[in-house]
């Protein structure tokens, strides 16, 4: 009788382990994405300001500018929903609409020149690439999360304790953002 007492105090313990153990795991996934929100939100309020900045330059590139503020304004919907397909989809579309004004914008020097503007494309550059580390961090907790569920003995317990996988952070496949960029030195 005692030796099975020990058992099944033991058995809990590790019961208790595991689940404390996924807990932890669960809670730093939804930590590591709420670090991509902060990011994200970072970008969709310097956004504006850079449209404005560059409006009066632009004036030939308006179709740019409104594809910027529509997926602006559709990323901003899209984090509201908390659908993790639906963010990546749009900030990707984001991303393309912002990647062309940057692109578009190198062809007038006065833009190139005018250092607000020069200060929040440097602004930008760096919160893309916090979006970036942000992104890689997530998946990374992610990964281990999954991987901590999928494992044995865990495996067994996991589904039944009410945990699920985390999703990642994938490219679409028909994201640009695959494709290698073309450099073209011969100026």
């Amino acid at each position: 009788m005692k030796i099975l007492t020990v058992v099944l105090l033991a058995a809990g313990l590790w019961l208790v382990f595991i689940f404390n153990n996924l807990v932890k795991l669960r809670n730093q996934v939804a930590n590591a994405f709420r670090q991509i929100d902060v990011q994200l939100k970072r970008r969709h309020d310097l956004i504006p300001n850079l449209v404005n900045s560059v409006k009066g330059e632009m004036k030939f590139e308006s179709g740019t500018l409104e594809k910027v503020i529509q997926a602006r304004a559709a990323a901003v919907n899209a984090g509201q929903t908390g659908n993790m397909s639906e963010i990546l989809a749009k900030e990707g579309a984001l991303t393309q609409a912002l990647g062309k004004l940057m692109a578009l914008a190198e062809n007038y020097p006065n833009l190139k020149a005018n250092e607000s503007v020069k200060a929040l494309m440097e602004e930008l550059t760096h919160t893309e690439n916090q979006i970036g580390f942000a992104r890689q961090f997530y998946n990374d907790v992610a990964t281990a999360f999954n991987t901590k569920q999928q494992i044995a003995p865990n495996n067994i317990f996991a589904s039944m304790m009410g945990f699920t996988p985390a999703s990642l952070f994938e490219l679409p496949a028909d994201s640009s953002e695959k494709e290698t960029p073309k450099v073209d030195l011969a100026v």
